[in-house]
Parts: structure tokens; sequence; C-alpha cells
């Protein structure tokens, strides 16, 4: 919610991945029902990930009072371990608004947040094949579980208190770079015995995320490539519940 609205007239940006700006407008435009309300996309402003180069992921440090420099800054509300969210009007020295700061290439932003099992966008959380649950939601303030009614909420709320998710988005490293025409949508990960146990989400370099069966997230695994097999290993993320890898 933006500074300057009412409680009438909030006034309220919502981040998307660019690749579904049409169809989350056309889906959000649905919903309207006659109410007063304006959606339209905002190309004058810019979105920047604030993550410290040390100590990366302590979102408890302090900046200078950005207002007035800023049109919003403020904790990722996914975890802490993804620092600030800053928004700013297009053309902006962002190195000016937060002193001793250093503008990053955007692929060593992807390959933070594979680093941390952070999953991000419709190539990691694909439409219509990727569950809340299981894509670790729940931990990243994604799901609500006391609101009213939404579509699958009976299943999410069954599976989330019954507590047994088998599969989950882990971030994996590989022993070799991903090859530069990228891997295949959906490329099966294999125990040594050729068992299937997961796919490959994305990647940057030799990191990326991978929806895995927890039994077998210890074990060696390879991605199949083509016929070729590269090495892989999952860790649970840090910033997860202490009992969530149960």
């Amino acid at each position: 919610r933006l500074r300057g609205g009412t409680e009438e007239e909030p006034h309220i940006l919502l981040e998307c991945d660019g690749d579904v700006l049409d169809s989350l407008q056309s889906h959000l435009k649905l919903y309207k029902i006659r109410r007063k309300v304006d959606i339209a996309p905002c190309p004058e402003l810019s979105l920047w990930a604030v993550i410290p180069q040390e100590q990366a992921g302590n979102a408890s440090g302090s900046f200078p009072d950005l207002a007035g420099k800023a049109v919003l800054f403020a904790p990722d509300p996914r975890t802490e371990v993804m620092g600030w969210r800053l928004i700013t009007r297009k053309g902006v020295n962002v190195e000016e608004i937060i002193p001793g700061s250093q503008v990053g290439d955007v692929r060593d932003y992807h390959r933070h947040r594979y680093k941390e099992g952070i999953p991000e966008g419709v190539k990691d959380l694909p439409a219509g094949v990727a569950l809340p649950l299981e894509s670790n939601l729940a931990y990243l303030n994604g799901i609500s579980f006391t609101k009213g009614c939404y579509i699958g909420q009976e299943l999410t709320a069954r599976t989330h208190h019954m507590g047994v998710i088998r599969k989950r988005l882990l971030p994996v490293c590989l022993s070799a770079p991903l090859p530069t025409h990228g891997v295949p949508e959906g490329a099966e990960i294999l125990t040594e015995s050729g068992k299937p146990v997961g796919k490959f989400r994305a990647g940057e370099g030799d990191l990326g995320i991978a929806l895995l069966r927890l039994a077998h997230m210890n074990e060696p695994l390879f991605l199949n490539l083509g016929g070729d097999k590269v090495k892989l290993s999952a860790k649970t993320p840090r910033w997860w519940p202490k009992t969530a890898a149960k």
C-alpha cells in the first residue's frame, strides 16, 4: 500500500512477472464486478532488490530515511534472506539513494535467490503445474489460512494441517554450469539407480531450483540432460522452519 492513499481509496502496487502482465490484468478485471477500481501497469516505475553484501539476507540493518526519495522501500515480504524491495521512479540513481551501494547484474540476483531456494515468476512456478505447498509458499507469506474462500482452499488447508507434503522445491547445486541453450522444461532428476525423484525447474550457472521428493534429497542425484547425467546435490533452505523437512 502506497503512502497517500486513504482507507476508502487505497493505492496498491502489485509486483508480478512481466511475462504475465497482460493476463494478470485481465484476470483481476474479472473480479472488479462494478467496483470503481482502476487496474493499470506502472511503466514509469523501477523495481530493485537490495541485498546486503555482508551477512546477506540480514534485514535487521538500518538505512537512511528514504521518504521522498523512493516510491516504496520495505523488507522483502517473503523472507529476510532476500533483503529489501525498493521501488523508484525510472531514471533515478539508486547509488545516490542508498550510500555505499553498488548496482549489480540481474543474474547475481537470480543466483542469490536460487542459492537460498526462493522461487519467483512463471518459470520457477509454472501455472497449472506448481502447487502452493510444494512451492513452500506457506513459508513465504504466500498463503493465508485465515482469510475467506479461494480456489483450492479446502485441499490446501487440509494438506497443510495434516503436514504430509512429500515433494518440495529445493535449492540445488550442479557439478557443472547449465548449458547455454538452457535445460528442457521439467528435465528429470534421477537417483543412481535411475529412479525419477523430481524435476528441475530453473537455474543460473551451477545453481538452480528443483521439485524433489524429500525422502531422496540426501542421496546422490543426477540431472538427465539429453542422455547425459550431471551430478546434482540438494539442501534444506536455512530460512525454513526447523520442522519443515520432516
